[in-house]
């Protein structure tokens, strides 16, 4: 069996903050940074060698009495890790004590860690974790610790599975002080929302250590399961239960890292575990953070679709600078969120409690778009034979503001395209070219009506699109529309938006958690690693919401309707190609 080790993750730093046929999927529900030369000199010096992983973390700065969730949903390997956590195991508890304060010894050496561990390939321009000197540390670690009753053999049980590892690292710097980034890491709600384009489901099993007084994590231990997804159909998702740990390691430095303690559960992961990743966070003057963010797991890719191999299997699908690019965009949003009353980028003065609705419907409707197109569980893909496709469809149900049963149908496909992913995003997000895709706009002209900016990047925030009538110059709709382009991948997502309901809303002090909403939108990734800054083509997965006539589990879409979407995608596709200058 072959064992593989790479990375995507880039040391970089920010001042400042084929198709040969169309696979068309259906989901059936019922309801940045420009790049950086790699500097070694930049990384916080370790206070010891990191070839031995020696920043060790005591047992005793855990915490009291485990404190126990009960009434948490788990599946059953999360429920697997309560038990093996429960008050009558004390042992088992010690065990994944040891096992986190072990995690955080080994990813603080990690983020300082340079070469031999570390290796810089300068053709792609990303450092990969030398898996030979991986192994060779951890040797010597396990050598020069004391007698433990935890014993991790989990990378004697990788021969005998078909994985790979995947390693990367990532610097940035955060205009926020680094209380703010540990709450949002160890608040579960926070955490997921904040992530929800990585991560699909998250469960908070229960809480083994707590200091008991907010805002103070140091010493805290949770156990958590997850669900990790990539933006298609096409990439399966991700499942993993670990133990998150967050240690103050000294003046001005934190830690917060997560670990699978897979050799502690009744039902063990055979394709993807957590080995310690996390990050390191420093204070810096002005107010300001520095994260050192290292990711490190193995996995079983083999199901990964062959447009998605070479990005997944790279590394770069959940490389560290997804996560970090990911938590940029957030401190943003959150940034403009408070800015006071003033005129978007339109002219058009948005008051500011009107822009945190606009803002927090928006975030909203990105958060179901990523849910929509992911492999998650909650999306239980399902063949719908048409001729010249294979569809995939998958039924929930839900309800609107008003308790009325919406269904409705998301029609999704992902292609390759010979284009760089910049080109997609910028041709895909211009209002002038809409109509050319647009099957329902063919006869209307689209203007960008307010535009609020999030963040440095002018191409980055929420628009009110109007969609005007060629003849009566009326307008027909509106849209809410937000695109956010890094370099790990970019999403253009919007829905129909009923302005006057919102207002409504509004003025009720009420805020847009119940508003139906149909996202739907396109999300554009690099095919494979970035070479100096640019990648040769890109996939774009491309999602359309319908509204259902049946609400029922059972109904499953016509192959009328089927037949009609699959023309408007296909079109949809041959527009874009044509628009990029490229034969169909």
């Amino acid at each position: 069996m072959e064992v593989c080790a790479r990375s995507a993750g880039k040391i970089t730093k920010v001042e400042g903050y084929c198709e040969s046929g169309l696979d068309l999927w259906v989901d059936l529900k019922i309801d940045s940074n420009p790049e950086n030369d790699l500097d070694h000199s930049d990384l916080p010096q370790p206070t010891a060698s990191p070839q031995g992983f020696s920043t060790r973390v005591q047992l005793t700065d855990l915490g009291s009495q485990p404190i126990l969730g009960s009434n948490f949903d788990t599946d059953e390997r999360g429920s697997g890790l309560l038990m093996s956590a429960s008050p009558d195991a004390d042992v088992s508890t010690i065990k994944i004590s040891e096992r986190a304060s072990n995690a955080m010894e080994e990813l603080s050496s990690m983020a300082f860690a340079q070469e031999p561990l570390w290796q810089v390939d300068m053709a792609s321009h990303t450092e990969m974790l030398s898996d030979v000197e991986y192994m060779r540390v951890v040797k010597v670690r396990e050598c020069q610790s004391p007698p433990s009753l935890d014993v991790d053999n989990s990378h004697e049980l990788e021969p005998v599975l078909a994985v790979c590892s995947e390693s990367s690292r990532a610097v940035e710097y955060f205009e926020t002080r680094p209380i703010s980034i540990i709450e949002l890491l160890m608040d579960l709600e926070q955490w997921s929302l904040a992530f929800s384009n990585i991560v699909s489901k998250a469960t908070l099993v229960g809480v083994l250590a707590s200091t008991g007084v907010e805002r103070h994590y140091d010493g805290t231990l949770q156990l958590m399961t997850a669900e990790f997804h990539a933006p298609s159909p096409l990439v399966p998702t991700r499942e993993s239960s670990f133990a998150r740990y967050c240690k103050k390691l000294g003046c001005g430095l934190w830690g917060v890292v997560d670990v699978s303690p897979e050799t502690l559960l009744q039902f063990p992961s055979r394709n993807f575990r957590r080995r310690p990743s996390g990050c390191l966070i420093e204070e810096m003057p002005n107010g300001c953070s520095k994260v050192i963010w290292v990711e490190h797991v193995v996995v079983d890719n083999r199901l990964v679709h062959h447009f998605f191999q070479p990005l997944v299997t790279s590394g770069f699908a959940f490389c560290a600078k997804r996560w970090v690019n990911t938590l940029i965009q957030h401190f943003q949003w959150s940034a403009t969120v408070r800015v006071p009353n003033s005129p978007t980028d339109r002219g058009v003065i948005i008051p500011q409690p009107q822009r945190t609705f606009f803002l927090k419907f928006s975030a909203r409707m990105v958060k179901s778009f990523f849910m929509d197109i992911g492999a998650s569980r909650e999306n239980k893909w399902m063949p719908f034979p048409m001729s010249g496709a294979d569809i995939m469809i998958s039924t929930k149900s839900s309800t609107d503001d008003h308790g009325k049963i919406l269904g409705t149908t998301v029609f999704a496909t992902s292609v390759h395209l010979p284009a760089p992913s910049k080109q997609v995003f910028s041709l895909l997000r211009d209002v002038k070219f809409r109509r050319q895709w647009d099957i329902y706009g063919r006869n209307h002209r689209f203007d960008e009506h307010a535009y609020i900016s999030n963040g440095d990047s002018p191409e980055n925030g929420v628009s009110i699109l109007r969609a005007i009538n060629d003849e009566t110059k009326k307008i027909k709709a509106l849209y809410m529309q937000e695109s956010y382009a890094a370099s790990t991948g970019s999403y253009i997502v919007y829905a129909p938006f009923d302005y006057k309901h919102a207002e409504n809303k509004l003025m009720k002090d009420e805020w847009p958690d119940h508003i139906p909403i149909l996202p739907s939108g396109f999300s554009i990734l690099p095919d494979g690693p970035i070479l100096r800054g640019e990648t040769g083509g890109s996939l774009l997965t491309i999602a359309f919401h319908v509204v259902a006539k049946s609400p029922t589990d059972e109904h499953e879409p016509s192959n009328q309707l089927g037949f009609l979407m699959h023309n408007i995608i296909a079109n949809t596709v041959m527009s874009i190609k044509e628009a990029l200058g490229f034969s169909i």
